[in-house]
Protein backbone atom coordinates (compact mmCIF):
# COMPACT_ATOMS: atom_id res chain seq x y z
CA UNK A 1 0.00 0.00 0.00
CA UNK A 2 1.49 3.41 -0.86
CA UNK A 3 1.89 6.39 1.28
CA UNK A 4 -0.74 9.14 1.01
CA UNK A 5 -0.06 11.86 -1.34
CA UNK A 6 0.66 15.15 0.83
CA UNK A 7 -2.45 17.93 0.56
CA UNK A 8 0.03 20.25 -1.72
CA UNK A 9 -2.73 22.75 -2.43
CA UNK A 10 -1.38 25.17 0.11
CA UNK A 11 2.09 25.48 -1.84
CA UNK A 12 0.17 26.04 -4.85
CA UNK A 13 -1.35 29.02 -3.23
CA UNK A 14 1.75 30.16 -1.95
CA UNK A 15 3.62 29.68 -5.25
CA UNK A 16 1.42 31.51 -7.16
CA UNK A 17 2.18 34.71 -5.56
CA UNK A 18 5.23 36.65 -7.54
CA UNK A 19 6.35 38.42 -4.34
CA UNK A 20 6.05 35.21 -2.36
CA UNK A 21 8.22 33.08 -5.01
CA UNK A 22 11.17 36.17 -4.47
CA UNK A 23 10.77 35.77 -0.78
CA UNK A 24 11.74 31.94 -1.59
CA UNK A 25 14.74 32.97 -4.00
CA UNK A 26 15.73 35.25 -0.99
CA UNK A 27 15.55 32.50 1.00
CA UNK A 28 17.43 29.81 -1.10
CA UNK A 29 20.83 31.76 -0.51
CA UNK A 30 20.57 31.61 3.21
CA UNK A 31 18.68 31.71 6.16
CA UNK A 32 17.12 36.13 6.57
CA UNK A 33 15.97 37.48 9.89
CA UNK A 34 12.56 39.24 9.00
CA UNK A 35 14.11 42.39 8.73
CA UNK A 36 15.92 41.89 6.28
CA UNK A 37 13.65 39.97 3.97
CA UNK A 38 11.03 43.22 4.62
CA UNK A 39 14.08 45.61 3.35
CA UNK A 40 14.16 43.73 -0.06
CA UNK A 41 10.56 44.94 -0.64
CA UNK A 42 10.82 48.90 0.27
CA UNK A 43 7.14 48.91 -1.88
CA UNK A 44 5.90 46.77 1.03
CA UNK A 45 4.74 47.39 4.48
CA UNK A 46 7.02 45.51 6.98
CA UNK A 47 2.87 43.66 7.86
CA UNK A 48 2.56 43.10 4.04
CA UNK A 49 5.78 40.95 4.16
CA UNK A 50 5.05 39.60 7.43
CA UNK A 51 1.98 38.50 5.80
CA UNK A 52 3.15 36.60 2.65
CA UNK A 53 5.83 34.69 5.07
CA UNK A 54 2.81 33.53 6.81
CA UNK A 55 1.31 32.08 3.73
CA UNK A 56 5.03 30.31 3.09
CA UNK A 57 5.38 29.09 6.46
CA UNK A 58 1.34 27.48 6.96
CA UNK A 59 2.15 25.60 2.97
CA UNK A 60 5.81 24.41 5.17
CA UNK A 61 7.72 25.97 2.52
CA UNK A 62 9.37 28.29 5.21
CA UNK A 63 10.97 27.74 8.43
CA UNK A 64 10.83 30.05 11.20
CA UNK A 65 12.97 29.66 13.96
CA UNK A 66 12.55 32.37 17.13
CA UNK A 67 15.85 33.21 18.66
CA UNK A 68 14.65 36.13 21.95
CA UNK A 69 13.30 38.53 19.32
CA UNK A 70 14.25 38.01 16.05
CA UNK A 71 12.88 35.76 13.37
CA UNK A 72 15.13 34.06 11.60
CA UNK A 73 13.42 32.46 8.16
CA UNK A 74 15.16 29.41 6.30
CA UNK A 75 13.46 27.72 3.05
CA UNK A 76 12.75 24.41 2.92
CA UNK A 77 12.56 22.49 0.03
CA UNK A 78 10.52 19.35 0.60
CA UNK A 79 7.44 20.55 -0.27
CA UNK A 80 9.15 22.20 -3.52
CA UNK A 81 10.66 18.48 -4.15
CA UNK A 82 7.37 16.99 -3.47
CA UNK A 83 5.58 19.24 -6.62
CA UNK A 84 8.57 17.89 -8.50
CA UNK A 85 7.79 14.58 -7.15
CA UNK A 86 4.48 14.57 -7.98
CA UNK A 87 3.73 16.58 -11.35
CA UNK A 88 6.54 17.15 -13.06
CA UNK A 89 9.03 14.10 -12.99
CA UNK A 90 6.29 11.71 -14.37
CA UNK A 91 5.93 14.47 -17.84
CA UNK A 92 9.86 13.87 -18.52
CA UNK A 93 9.72 10.94 -20.75
CA UNK A 94 6.75 12.88 -22.71
CA UNK A 95 8.50 15.51 -22.86
CA UNK A 96 11.68 13.97 -24.00
CA UNK A 97 9.72 12.42 -26.73
CA UNK A 98 8.00 15.31 -28.04
CA UNK A 99 11.47 16.88 -28.18
CA UNK A 100 12.76 14.01 -29.81
CA UNK A 101 9.99 13.81 -32.56
CA UNK A 102 10.62 17.76 -33.27
CA UNK A 103 14.75 16.80 -34.16
CA UNK A 104 13.73 14.39 -36.63
CA UNK A 105 11.44 16.47 -38.56
CA UNK A 106 13.95 19.26 -39.42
Amino acid sequence: MSAPLPDLDPVWKALSDPTRRDILDLLRDRPRLTGEIVEHFPHLSRVGVVKHIEVLRQANLVLVREDGRKRINRLNPVPIQQIYERWVRGFEGHWAGVLSDLQTLK
